[in-house]
Formats: structure tokens, sequence, C-alpha cells
């Protein structure tokens, strides 16, 4: 039966930071292992699930503070794209109707 590998502190220090940037397919090629074996790895040992979560967390909030102050400061497409995904708004397209037709009388006065 095969050896099952596992990772040293470093290493799960090390995935944890490349997690912010990288796929579970680049960090299993920095790791030399196919990205079956990560996922493998991060199911059986809480060290690498709880390390790849919290860099893959630390990166989201990174780009949401950047994509929420570009938003702030006046960017609109910022501004529509965080009020698209956190506030739930959607493009709608604006319902037209017929007006019936406006009718004008005017009197003479004698």
């Amino acid at each position: 039966m095969a050896k099952l590998k596992k990772l040293t502190d470093d290493e799960v220090t090390q995935l944890e930071a490349l997690s912010v940037f990288l796929t579970q397919e680049q960090i299993a090629d920095y790791f030399g292992i196919s990205r079956r074996t990560l996922n493998y790895m991060r199911e059986r040992d809480d060290r690498i699930s709880t390390a790849y979560a919290k860099g893959k967390a630390k990166g989201v909030a990174k780009v949401a503070s950047a994509l929420f102050s570009s938003a702030v400061s006046g960017v609109t497409a910022a501004q529509i794209f965080y009020l698209k995904t956190q506030a739930g708004w959607r493009e709608q397209e604006v319902e037209t109707k017929e007006l019936p037709p406006i009718v004008i009388n005017t009197y003479e006065s004698n």
C-alpha cells in the first residue's frame, strides 16, 4: 500500500498563502501532487482544510474591500456590481404602455 502524503506545518502555511491566489489545480502542482490527492488530503486533515478555506476567505475579503471602496468612491460599475450581488438588485426591462390620445378642447369667449 502506498504511503499517504502529508504536509508539514510549513507546507500548510504555504498552502494557506497560495490559496489566496491559486486554484486547487495550481496548488496541487506546486506540491507535486494531483488535485484528487489534494482534495483527499483536505478531507482527512482539518489543518489543510482550514488553511485552504482561510486563505480563500482572505482573498475574497481583500477583493471585496477594494470593490466596496471603489463603489463608495463613485465608480459606477462597482456600485452596480455591488448592488446586484449584495442587495439583490437586477435589471428590468421598462414596460412601455401606449398612452391614450390627449383631447384638448378650446373654447372661444364672446
